[in-house]
């Protein structure tokens, strides 16, 4: 058996405005833009990284944001919301903020002891700030949010789905144990200090999920290299369908779509988003990898600018 997973290595999600994705999540909600590249499966896409300082694994957002996009539909089969960890305390901060950049948002409520603030990204992408006491230091030098209250990564992820069973099942052996219940919602928890939740909502009358702006693509999970052909055969052993080992540059990734139709994703947190650039340089420019670096030029002339 390979080794537990600690928690999420990242989640990517579908965009619009490649303009106003980047405005939100770097100065409304502070985070940096560590990684400025290109969807490897289509080079007309830009892909974006927002993370920590350094993109540490548990921080890292990401999107493919298509300018023609239409609006997707959240429902079963999908991660429904994606939850960031912040302190306790910082909820008033954070709803005056979000009220005052005119962010569509609920009012704060309780969930398994936690404060949760509820609202959504310019696409409609559901998002929580979740503040709890023992959120770890947080490491954004250069945010425009004060490092009392700036997002320290992920705190978790919810799947929707008609049945949860099986997926719980697949938790359970990668390293997840159910704390708690409130209805239909089933609480995992991992060992890790970010992204170490997935809630699972089952509803067997809800409408299936439609990809587009404003829904996520995937969730990746951290696993070791050493592991990874291991959670690949054991992916393999329950059913699934796995991808090969794919070589993103800035880490390694098996995909497979979970028993309710999720796409999880298996990453390394090796080699890292500074393989290709220095810590103090990242997000800076477009970087390609090097086997699509001779298409540069093309590239570059089918993407919009990120700023005015």
């Amino acid at each position: 058996m390979p080794a537990d997973t600690p928690g999420i290595h990242h989640v990517t999600a579908i965009a619009s405005d490649p303009r106003e994705n980047h405005e939100f999540y770097t100065e409304t909600l502070g985070l940096r833009l560590v990684k400025q590249s290109v969807n490897q499966d289509d080079v007309s896409v830009y892909h974006l990284f927002y993370a920590d300082h350094e993109g540490a694994p548990g921080t890292s957002m990401t999107f493919f944001p298509y300018t023609d996009a239409r609006p997707g539909q959240v429902g079963a089969g999908q991660a429904s919301a994606v939850s960031f960890l912040v302190p306790a305390g910082s909820i008033d901060y954070w709803r005056k903020r979000l009220e005052d950049a005119g962010v569509d948002l609920e009012k704060p409520r309780e969930r398994f002891g936690d404060t949760v603030l509820s609202f959504v990204d310019p696409d409609g992408l559901p998002l929580e700030l979740v503040a709890r006491e023992d959120a770890p230091s947080p490491n954004l030098p250069e945010s425009p949010v004060p490092h009392a209250h700036a997002i320290r990564g992920f705190f978790g992820v919810t799947l929707s789905l008609t049945s949860g069973d099986a997926t719980g099942e697949l938790l359970k052996e990668m390293g997840y144990r159910q704390t708690d219940r409130d209805g239909s919602r089933y609480r995992y928890e991992a060992d890790g200090d970010l992204g170490y939740v997935v809630d699972v909502r089952e509803d067997p009358q809800a409408p299936r999920g439609i990809p587009g702006a404003g829904t996520v693509h995937h969730v990746a999970f951290r696993v070791t290299r050493h592991d990874q052909p291991d959670w690949r055969q054991l992916l393999m052993d329950r059913g699934l369908r796995p991808t090969g080992i794919i070589d993103r540059k800035w880490f390694e990734s098996v995909y497979a779509r979970e028993h309710g139709g999720i796409l999880f994703e298996f990453a390394t947190a090796e080699p890292g988003y500074t393989v290709d650039e220095e810590l103090d340089e990242l997000g800076e420019r477009l970087v390609l990898t090097e086997w699509l670096e001779d298409r540069r030029e093309e590239i570059e002339a089918g993407l919009p600018a990120l700023s005015p």
